[in-house]
């Protein structure tokens, strides 16, 4: 199998999160069962940050029982700023947005066109929508890691295994989907096919980019870097979700939910194993 086309399959692979995106377009939907979709898409998110934490913290353990006590610190430092830039510096981040987004109906100041068309865009985004994007985002790092795995594989010369991972990563993708239309389907408004796809692009899109990579060059350090960002992101959206839960109510649909976005994504997860990848 040539290169491009362990490519191709990687980007068919992250792209595979196009298949539960729609949904979010159903109209008329019962409050009730926007909550469970909005909890089902915090379960998910609950399971991704296990696996995240679970794989970005390995390497650090791995230098505690080799006794590697100087990689150990610059991993674990590297593991601990990269969770807290994630989790606090998107706080800060969509905190910045607004406020820039308000400074730019007194007058554009020194900014840059392209900044100003970026800040207005995302400042004219209701809660559920910017949440939406910020999930796609931790998605899209937790899948550039799965990209990493898959061009890894793929330049050992183990196209077998490539194979499998494309497979079984591309299955998990379609189960992340629901992580992103959450917000959507709890706000009630139908997002537009232009906002679903570029909700897509940013979560599966570093897939490829992440199998491009993988297949000329491998570190540790990209591979924690990438996994404790997504962690980090991740959690913050979690606190999120759970808060937009709270304000729709119906407290069994929560639970409910949160006990199905599990179960989905330990279900991947055991497919993958099932398929020895």
């Amino acid at each position: 199998m040539s290169d491009a086309e362990i490519l191709l399959l990687g980007a068919i692979a992250g792209l595979t999160i196009f298949i539960g995106l729609p949904i979010a377009r159903i109209r008329a939907m019962p409050t009730s069962i926007r909550a469970l979709l909005n909890a089902t898409a915090a379960g998910v998110l609950v399971f991704l940050l296990i696996e995240t934490f679970e794989h970005s913290f390995a390497p650090v353990e791995e230098a505690v029982k080799d006794s590697e006590w100087g990689t150990f610190v610059g991993r674990g430092l590297l593991f601990i700023a990269c969770v807290g830039i994630g989790l606090v510096g998107l706080v800060y981040y969509d905190r910045w947005l607004k406020r820039r987004g308000e400074e730019l109906h007194f007058g554009p100041g020194a900014a840059s066109t392209s900044e100003l068309s970026f800040v207005r865009r995302v400042h004219r985004l209701n809660e559920g929508h910017r949440l939406a994007l910020l999930i796609a985002f931790g998605i899209g790092l937790h899948n550039f890691s799965e990209g990493l795995a898959i061009g890894q594989s793929a330049a050992q010369d183990k196209i077998s295994l490539a194979v499998l991972l494309i497979i079984g990563f591309g299955l998990h993708n379609t189960t992340e989907a629901f992580g992103i239309v959450g917000p959507l389907a709890a706000e009630g408004q139908r997002p537009t096919w232009g906002f679903l796809a570029t909700c897509g692009l940013i979560g599966g899109g570093p897939t490829f980019f992440g199998t491009l990579i993988g297949q000329s060059y491998v570190s540790e350090w990209l591979s924690i870097s990438f996994l404790a960002l997504a962690a980090g992101s991740i959690l913050y959206v979690i606190v999120e979700l759970i808060g937009v839960a709270f304000k729709l109510g119906h407290k069994e649909m929560l639970m409910w939910g949160l006990l199905l976005g599990i179960v989905l994504g330990f279900g991947t997860e055991l497919a993958l194993v099932a398929a020895g990848v």
